[in-house]
């Protein structure tokens, strides 16, 4: 039945990165990790569900900020080692700083320069034990 999980080249720790683009414009919105479990229900139930390695839980995304993001689409690269998904990011944001997403720095300059704007204060997104700072 989840013969496709068997088919992904899980490493040392059993996980797999995963890669969240916009559906629509392409932008790469996150990377994050999944194990299986997370890769079978973010199938199953049509959402990004990622393995928190620093909680050492699964991680629904969106489960304290809303900022949900709604799968449209699975993708497995050649060396089936990297996972692409495509979605629908409610709220427009998918970074805790509150950005779009988060590759909101570009190299200039010998320098990272930020140059997306926060959306929304992230102090405003998640309670005080739910923050990444």
């Amino acid at each position: 039945m989840n013969d496709w999980l068997d088919e992904i080249k899980w490493d040392d720790n059993g996980l797999v990165p995963a890669i969240a683009q916009d559906h629509q414009t392409g932008r790469i919105l996150m990377m994050a990790w999944m194990n299986r479990e997370a890769l079978a229900l973010t199938a199953s139930e049509g959402r990004a569900i990622y393995w928190s390695r620093s909680r050492g839980k699964l991680w629904r995304k969106g489960e304290e900020s809303d900022h949900v993001q709604k799968l449209h689409e699975l993708r497995l690269d050649c060396d089936a080692d990297v996972i692409v998904l495509m979605v629908e990011q409610l709220g427009g944001i998918a970074c805790h700083t509150g950005r779009e997403s988060c590759f909101y720095r570009v190299f200039e300059n010998g320098a990272w320069k930020t140059v997306d704007a926060v959306l929304k204060d992230p102090h405003t997104i998640y309670s005080p034990e739910h923050r990444h700072d």
